[in-house]
């Protein structure tokens, strides 16, 4: 139970990107803006200056879509992970702390996530599902040989050509990985275990 009462009956809402994990705003919510965004999946808050509450991007359209809600230990404080539909900050900017909201290492996570929705549903004319049906041996054999372009660029061949190749491997080695039931976030666990700091 949210404790609405130890600031007067509003909490403070940080909002997060999902997909970059940069804070993109703070705003505060009612039990009835809670409510409503809990509801309707896009973020809401209580406006002290309106006195009203408000859907975030009700007039520019970029709405917060809700992705999870979390309560801090207090139950006074949320935590909102969403997905935005475009800049977040009445200024126009991406956030409304003045950063970009950008972080391409996440994009990781989300080809990730992309390539286990293929895996779970298959769709017909998709490169990644024509992958998962000619089994694991074949996808082995696609990441042995983008791990062989990946040398010969980086030993004889140009800086875009290795990044373009050094890409392929990672992507194929996700296939693989996915394909065994496996994550990205297993080789970072493993990473993780070995590092001496």
């Amino acid at each position: 139970m949210l404790d609405f009462q130890k600031s007067g009956g509003l909490i403070p809402a940080i909002v997060q990107n999902e997909q970059t994990n940069k804070v993109l705003m703070l705003g505060f919510m009612n039990e009835e803006a809670y409510e409503t965004t809990r509801k309707t999946g896009k973020v809401t808050f209580f406006s002290r200056t309106r006195n009203c509450i408000w859907t975030k991007g009700k007039t520019s359209s970029n709405f917060l879509q809700v992705v999870s809600i979390l309560a801090d230990c207090d139950k006074d404080t949320l935590l909102i992970k969403a997905i935005l539909a475009g800049p977040v900050c009445h200024t126009g900017e991406d956030t409304c702390f003045g950063e970009k909201n950008e972080e391409d290492i996440m994009f990781l996570k989300f080809l990730q996530d992309f390539i286990d929705k293929r895996h779970k549903e298959m769709p017909e004319g998709s490169y990644t599902t024509s992958l998962f049906q000619k089994g694991i041996n074949r996808m082995a054999q696609k990441v042995g040989e983008e791990a062989v372009e990946t040398v010969i660029e980086a030993t004889n061949g140009t800086d875009e050509g290795f990044i373009y190749e050094a890409s392929d491997m990672i992507y194929h080695l996700i296939v693989l990985l996915t394909s065994k039931g496996y994550r990205l976030e297993d080789l970072a666990r493993e990473l993780k275990k070995r590092h001496k700091g």
